[in-house]
């Protein structure tokens, strides 16, 4: 103690040590002065030795809880270094009412050795001024036109990487490293300081060690009565970073703008080969004495769409062709496939091929298919003879139809199929039902039955119990779907043939 005493005693400014007091816990109840420096003066203008003996919370009880008590407080218990600022509220007669110090506080010798400086308003207004300029990365400069000094602001410096102790350029010398900005940055001073005409431009500079800056020049003359400049003042501000930003953005933005059109683009593509390769979206066929009611409802938001598909066409033999697909996945893939499994079904069809061994060459066209992307796809492909009133049908792992017979409603047995491009050794076996007057059968794909987050048994199960309730409306299928899918909750297409004799 008696070393820190001899210290505070030859120590200019207000310094202190600060020695705490302790509760029945162990914990810091107040800290007390217990030697000063003799220049030193509070609050309330104390000086050095009127301090010694007073407490901290006693004498200043406005400092409870504050910012610079936890300070002081951390600077113990953790034995570091603190430094802040006090902004203090004095109500006693004859003193500012609002003071601002900026304190520092280090641990020593079990207490602590407290600093402060008062700030005044100028100070504070330059401490300010300064961030600021840090900042924004900008810095003044003034000119004397008639006695030739020059003064920069230390932010300036800094903006132009240069040693102080070399003085600040003229204008005139910062034209030699313009580069290509040159001739316009010596018009601009030429013009400012023969006529006064302001400058709020930027240039590009290469600086002597190295760097590049976009700075913009602003800068005005003050005249003299006969009009001729004796004063400049402007600014530099240091746009580079600000600049490399915009450029940045604009390339976000060209990049962002050439996706937007691809998108578009290929939005577009899709949706007209989706139109040129399937029928009209909802139509009434008449096939060897069925009447076939087709809906297909396209997602069609942004590149979702998808690869659901139908066939029915009359084949040469008099039979009818029925089939519902769907392919995994959206966009050009889903629609490049839905269209090769289309066209190649309905012509191995057409020349009388077997309904089993179309699947398993579908299967084997989609395994080897260049560029497939894994592509699956589920698929019911039915004939129907109207001679025997029979209908023939196969699966490659799609939901079973729907048969409505004397108002009620039960799924047809599926036959063994796996998924089309699952597996190269596939099996597809066909399933017979012998149509009888007055049957419904329901053709469909997933996204008639499915909920996200629900088991498509559910679906399955409620579409079962809906459908016959809408078999008298004259727009079954419709009535159907609105009854079946929430437009909020929808995530896929729907495809559904409602076939009846």
């Amino acid at each position: 103690m008696p070393v820190v005493r001899e210290v505070l005693a030859v120590l200019p400014g207000s310094a202190v040590f600060l020695q705490p007091e302790f509760g029945p816990a162990g914990e810091v109840k107040d800290l007390r002065f217990v030697a000063a420096s003799p220049e030193a003066v509070d609050i309330g203008g104390r000086r050095g030795p009127d301090l010694v003996g007073l407490s901290i919370l006693e004498t200043y009880p406005g400092v409870d809880g504050t910012d610079l008590w936890q300070g002081y407080l951390r600077a113990l218990e953790t034995r570091t270094g603190y430094q802040g600022e006090l902004v203090y509220e004095e109500t006693a007669a004859g003193v500012p009412r609002t003071s601002r110090y900026s304190v520092r506080a280090v641990s020593c010798q079990g207490g602590l050795v407290a600093s402060w400086e008062r700030l005044d308003s100028g100070e504070r207004e330059q401490q300010r001024l300064a961030l600021m300029q840090r900042l924004g990365r900008m810095g003044w400069v003034d000119r004397d036109l008639v006695h030739g000094g020059i003064t920069w602001s230390d932010e300036v410096y800094s903006i132009f990487g240069r040693d102080r102790s070399l003085g600040p350029m003229t204008l005139e010398d910062l034209s030699a490293y313009a580069d290509e900005d040159r001739l316009a940055l010596e018009d601009a001073v030429r013009r400012l300081l023969k006529v006064g005409e302001a400058i709020d431009n930027t240039f590009r500079l290469s600086l002597p060690h190295g760097a590049v800056r976009d700075v913009r020049i602003v800068a005005e003359a003050e005249m003299d009565a006969h009009g001729h400049p004796v004063q400049v003042h402007g600014l530099f501000q240091d746009l580079t970073a600000a600049r490399h930003a915009e450029q940045q953005l604009l390339e976000h933005q060209q990049n962002a703008l050439a996706q937007q059109s691809l998108l578009a683009a290929e939005r577009d593509l899709a949706a007209r080969l989706q139109d040129t390769l399937l029928p009209v979206p909802q139509q009434v066929l008449r096939l060897s004495g069925l009447t076939v009611d087709v809906a297909y409802r396209p997602l069609q938001e942004g590149l979702n769409l998808g690869g659901d598909w139908y066939s029915a066409i009359e084949l040469p033999d008099g039979n009818a062709l029925l089939v519902v697909g769907d392919v995994a996945g959206h966009g050009l893939d889903a629609v490049a496939t839905m269209a090769l499994l289309r066209f190649t079904a309905k012509g191995m069809a057409i020349t009388g091929t077997p309904l089993p061994t179309i699947l398993a060459s579908l299967n084997t066209l989609l395994l080897h298919t260049p560029d497939r992307n894994f592509n699956t796809a589920s698929m019911i492909m039915a004939v129907y003879q109207p001679a025997t009133s029979r209908l023939t049908w196969v699966r490659a792992g799609h939901p079973p139809p729907l048969l409505l017979r004397q108002g009620r409603a039960r799924y047809l047995p599926a036959p063994e199929g796996i998924l089309l491009g699952a597996t190269d050794t596939p099996r597809y076996e066909p399933a017979t039902l012998d149509l009888l007057p007055g049957d419904h059968l329901l053709l469909y794909t997933d996204g008639l039955v499915e909920n996200p987050g629900e088991p498509i048994d559910d679906g399955l199960a409620r579409l079962a119990r809906t459908a016959p309730a809408h078999l008298d409306s004259a727009a079954f299928l419709d009535g159907l779907v609105e009854a079946l899918v929430t437009p909020d909750a929808r995530r896929d297409d729907i495809c559904a043939l409602h076939v009846s004799r």
